[in-house]
């Protein structure tokens, strides 16, 4: 698996597959092709089918148009590459309309790009030795040790320096989100809620108050995100708002400190990993499933960990946490991070939460692994039809067309 730094990316939304990945990417073959006068981009699948509701046109016309050059946009929502729904091609021509470079890649999921199998450009070695949760919980067993502590062995020193900037990027995101009023951009003239919430929230009593600002700290993250804002993938921009509201509510209310709340980041963080490795956190390869699921798993153990779980109940958690999500679709209403996106993040942050609480009752063992559930989420992904994935054309996107009134 590779460094937890390439799981959490600090960058600006709405997507971390369909803006961040291209942007990238685009930034990549405008480097190697200084030359060039004009480019061409063709988008592929996914990308094309709700590129223009993730801005995924303007992410990488910003980053070619250096010096005034030409791009071009090409629209192929038909046409899927064999690899991954997210593909791209990207054409470089010199003044006379010679081809100088040409370069197919694609946005994996998490501001990841890949060329193909086994390709993760830009990305650092392998450095985490066991791949499987199953292996990371044995050998916390034989060592008598915990998730981060697995974290701290394999990774650079310098990887808590880098996890106090997440976090600080995740409080940042949640201060902004709950202070802030208006329309989230876009056709469907959204209002943002997370202020709202939260103030309702602090008028209740303490077993309501919790759980209503648990759901204003993801609405205020996740419009953010909407809004372009700065947030971090975890592990994309679309489920970006579960690990921080679930972590900015446990430290607030239970004074974890900073130290604490970087080593409950780093316990989530290896599952994310293992997800990432072993299965997928796209939304157009497997569904929402392997985002906020995957996001929900993340904080389930986050939490758990925070709150004195063995490492066979911090694995009961996640298990919990995605298992409970198995099957969900991606069908962002008009190719935008909005309807269902937001108001999942919410109830994905409270699922967190009780996942953990199940997990701390029970004596950590259960007959299903979280490693099963992954491969179980990696062929439910697979057996859903596109229209799913992140495409628009089915589920809840579908009825918005038919039905404009109801939101």
């Amino acid at each position: 698996m590779k460094s937890l730094k390439e799981l959490f990316k600090i960058g600006r939304g709405p997507s971390s597959s369909h803006t961040m990945g291209p942007q990238k990417a685009a930034t990549m073959f405008l480097e190697r092709n200084p030359e060039a006068s004009r480019f061409a981009v063709t988008l592929y699948g996914s990308l094309a089918a709700t590129g223009k509701g993730h801005l995924t046109d303007v992410a990488v016309i910003d980053a070619l148009r250096v010096g005034g050059r030409e791009v071009e946009v090409i629209w192929e929502p038909e046409i899927f590459l064999p690899y991954h729904p997210n593909g791209m091609k990207f054409v470089a021509f010199n003044a006379e309309g010679h081809t100088l470079d040409e370069w197919t890649v694609y946005s994996v999921g998490g501001g990841t790009i890949s060329e193909g199998p086994g390709s993760h450009i830009g990305e650092g070695e392998d450095i985490y030795e066991l791949g499987t949760i199953t292996d990371i919980v044995r050998w916390c067993k034989d060592s008598g040790k915990s998730y981060w502590e697995y974290v701290d062995e394999r990774e650079d020193s310098d990887i808590w320096d880098y996890l106090y900037e997440v976090w600080k990027a995740m409080k940042e995101a949640v201060e902004r989100g709950v202070d802030a009023e208006g329309v989230i951009p876009g056709p469907l003239c959204l209002p943002r809620k997370a202020a709202t919430y939260y103030i309702k929230a602090t008028g209740y009593k303490a077993n309501l108050q919790s759980r209503g600002l648990v759901f204003s700290y993801a609405l205020a993250v996740a419009e953010e995100n909407a809004c372009g804002g700065t947030v971090v993938t975890a592990p994309t921009c679309g489920s970006c708002g579960v690990l921080p509201a679930v972590l900015y509510h446990t430290s607030k209310a239970h004074g974890f400190s900073d130290k604490r709340i970087l080593h409950a980041l780093a316990a989530g963080g290896i599952f994310g990993n293992v997800v990432k490795k072993n299965a997928s956190i796209s939304g157009a390869e497997v569904g929402c499933q392997g985002e906020v699921g995957v996001a929900c798993a993340m904080a389930s153990a986050a939490t758990c960990w925070l709150f004195g779980g063995t490492p066979a109940q911090v694995e009961y958690a996640a298990e919990m946490g995605l298992e409970h999500h198995l099957g969900m679709t991606c069908d962002p209403v008009c190719g935008l991070v909005q309807i269902p996106c937001i108001e999942r993040n919410a109830f994905a942050a409270a699922r967190a939460l009780d996942a953990n609480i199940y997990a701390t009752f029970s004596d950590g063992f259960h007959r299903v692994s979280f490693d099963e559930v992954v491969q179980v989420m990696k062929q439910t992904g697979h057996d859903l039809p596109s229209l799913y994935k992140e495409t628009s054309e089915g589920g809840l996107a579908k009825g918005f067309s038919t039905k404009r009134g109801i939101y």
